[in-house]
């Protein structure tokens, strides 16, 4: 298969995806008109929006986009697909967050410096993955939100996963291992499985929460409290 067609081919699961669910599906993602809420993966490559799987709303795009091919059939394809959701309710209480698979290059981890790791008590978790928050924040809690139960299922996600916090937006970055329709869906389904255990967790710690709807997606103001 070439890189072209290869292309195509993935555009036209994402797209099939977006009509099966009803979806808003873009080539490329825009942004939304002044005064509207902020949209999530603007610019982002085969961009979909909405009810990504039952009772997750977000956006995502294709991530880490490289070229492949010979000569006369080059074509850019992506490496991994980048999931997008607006959680205001999480961000009051860890403002900024990231964890990353370990898998990364020496300049990743030099980045790290200037962020403080956050350690678990799962060795499984540790070994997989680096949590870090700003320096100036404060780890606990991030260590009181992920509970064990929280903490065996991530390290459970078969694929090599990122994902964190930042501009109160959650984000999961999922490392396509192939450009397939079962690869997006496991790739959605794990991300809306971060979010409803974030909440859940957060339940559980008697915050408040906004119920899930098109809110987290951009496409709606959030309802009032």
């Amino acid at each position: 298969m070439s890189a072209k067609t290869d292309a195509q081919g993935w555009a036209e699961i994402v797209s099939s995806y977006a009509r099966e669910r009803e979806l808003q599906f873009e080539p490329i993602g825009g942004i939304n008109p002044v005064g509207q809420p902020v949209a999530l993966c603007p610019g982002g490559t085969n961009r979909i929006t909405g009810e990504l799987v039952d009772g997750f709303f977000g956006a995502s795009c294709d991530a880490d986009e490289h070229e492949e091919g010979g000569f006369l059939s080059k074509a850019v394809v992506p490496g991994a697909v980048l999931v997008k959701s607006h959680m205001p309710d999480l961000a009051t209480v860890v403002p900024v967050f990231d964890v990353e698979s370990l898998e990364h290059t020496a300049g990743d981890t030099v980045d790290r410096f200037s962020r403080r790791r956050v350690d678990f008590e799962s060795i499984d978790f540790n070994k997989r993955f680096i949590a870090t928050v700003p320096k100036d924040h404060d780890p606990v809690a991030l260590r009181e939100l992920f509970s064990p139960a929280f903490i065996d299922w991530i390290t459970r996600i078969p694929a090599e996963v990122d994902f964190g916090i930042t501009e109160q937006q959650l984000f999961f970055h999922w490392r396509l291992r192939e450009r397939s329709r079962d690869e997006l869906k496991d790739a959605l389904q794990s991300a809306g499985g971060i979010f409803d255990r974030l909440h859940r967790e957060m339940e559980e710690n008697n915050l408040d929460i906004y119920k899930s709807g098109p809110w987290n997606a951009g496409l709606e103001p959030f309802p009032r409290r």
